[in-house]
């Protein structure tokens, strides 16, 4: 697509995990034409040194936080007339404020185009070694907010676990929730802590737990198994399995997932043993 041909609107365009030389062509090609280009800064983070880069590759950029996406009312009018990219790290549609700004294009009648891009989620997975029809819904770790510790993270994964299913477990960004500044990416020891917390939490909450149950796992989150992916899609890629407790003690990385698989194949368990020496 020659820069001359992208129309008025917002093209939101996903950018890959982590490193320019996940973008598409044409995800270059789209951006590079619109007349103003936006990263944004909250769902997902891009390394420093490939923020530098970003300019050689697309053009001048600025950055998008979370207030400008969630009232996007300036957005909005900018991309009436002109082509406006919000660029994206990793896929654009899995977030679901990026799905509310096509159904608000939609209503005021504003051009709205997406460019899918590599997910991290996806990538994820297929790193693993684990196989991609057993995994269970995926969850966020957030980040404890003065007194307040939800534990519908921590239920789903048991829920998962009770079905038979994987979880991949997505670490928080922004330890305010808020949005406003550069994101603080949740370390392995700090989510592991925020198990352990949601854990003490939800067992308060419960009443008449049955020591036989499945759920009751729960009180052994240290020795649970677990799976590591930090910075994934980037030269720094590390995966690391063991005990959660192992994992806690990893040093270093600065975007980080959990896998807490559920029983694994005799094919799954070999390659979940690979990644222990990775």
């Amino acid at each position: 697509m020659a820069t001359d041909e992208v129309p008025a609107g917002l093209w939101l365009i996903g950018i890959g995990p982590g490193d320019l030389g996940h973008m598409t062509e044409r995800a270059r090609s789209v951006a590079r034409g619109c007349k103003k280009r936006y990263l944004e800064g909250y769902t997902a983070v891009l390394p420093t040194e490939q923020e530098v880069l970003l300019e050689s590759v697309v053009g001048p950029w600025e950055r998008m936080m979370r207030p400008s996406v969630e009232s996007p009312e300036a957005l909005l009018d900018e991309s009436r007339n002109d082509s406006v990219a919000l660029m994206v790290v990793g896929d654009p549609m899995q977030a679901t404020t990026h799905i509310d700004l096509e159904a608000r294009c939609m209503e005021e009648g504003i051009g709205f185009e997406v460019i899918p891009g590599m997910s991290a989620t996806s990538l994820a997975v297929s790193l693993s070694g684990l196989q991609s029809y057993k995994f269970g819904r995926q969850v966020t770790l957030p980040y404890p907010y003065g007194d307040y510790l939800a534990t519908s993270p921590l239920e789903m994964i048991l829920r998962n676990l009770e079905g038979g299913l994987h979880t991949l477990v997505l670490l928080d960004l922004d330890p305010t929730g808020m949005g406003f500044d550069l994101p603080t990416p949740m370390s392995p020891s700090q989510a592991i802590s925020t198990l352990e917390e949601m854990k003490e939490k939800w067992l308060e909450e419960e009443d008449g737990l049955d020591s036989n149950s499945v759920i009751k796992s729960v009180l052994a989150i240290n020795e649970w198994e677990g799976m590591l992916l930090s910075d994934v899609g980037t030269k720094g890629q590390r995966i690391f399995s063991g005990s959660l407790e192992e994992i806690s003690k990893i040093q270093g990385g600065w975007v980080h997932s959990l896998i807490i698989p559920s029983e694994m194949s005799e094919n799954e368990r070999e390659a979940f043993g690979r990644r222990g020496a990775m």
